[in-house]
């Protein structure tokens, strides 16, 4: 079999079984669209554990960035007095500068896994309605942050497994 097949075979089925126990038994409280997203990233980080540390790390780190530029919006009462348009673009530029500027530490050097992460949260906050102190800061898998940040590290671990599976695969051929 062809690593192309044997990925085939193992991402398909994989995915299968992240989407049920997603939706099934974890009850739809990890995004399994963040999974997704990292799953990509584990691959196109260059696979391998490399591959899942620089997915975990970046977009985790982006994650808490996202989840960060949330929180200085709607804590610091500037949107009144400027507009919330331009206090949010204020505040997710200098926070996009931070998230490029840390790409000079190996464990973040990869830029598109913080933009995944920070664009996971931000995501996920708005389309959810958490965008308040309340709905950053709560508790449990209702915090954007856990929810979107244990997606995060499971399609990481999944690209993971995909690939030595895959890997299997087509050694058994």
């Amino acid at each position: 079999m062809t690593m192309l097949n044997a990925l085939t075979v193992s991402i398909g089925v994989l995915a299968a079984v992240a989407v049920y126990l997603v939706l099934g038994p974890l009850g739809g409280q990890i995004q399994i669209w963040a999974a997704f997203i990292a799953w990509g990233s584990f691959y196109h980080c260059g696979g391998k554990f490399a591959g899942l540390r620089n997915t975990v790390t970046g977009s985790l780190f982006g994650m808490v960035v996202g989840w960060i530029t949330l929180f200085v919006i709607v804590a610091v009462p500037l949107g009144g007095t400027l507009g919330v348009p331009l206090w949010a673009a204020i505040v997710v530029g200098v926070f996009v500068a931070v998230l490029v500027a840390a790409a000079r530490v190996p464990a973040f050097s990869v830029i598109p896994t913080g933009v995944y992460g920070f664009a996971s949260v931000v995501a996920y906050t708005l389309l959810a309605g958490h965008l308040s102190q309340a709905g950053l800061t709560g508790g449990g898998l209702a915090n954007p942050a856990i929810s979107v940040g244990l997606g995060l590290v499971v399609g990481a671990v999944f690209g993971y497994v995909s690939e030595l599976v895959a890997g299997k695969l087509a050694a058994a051929a």
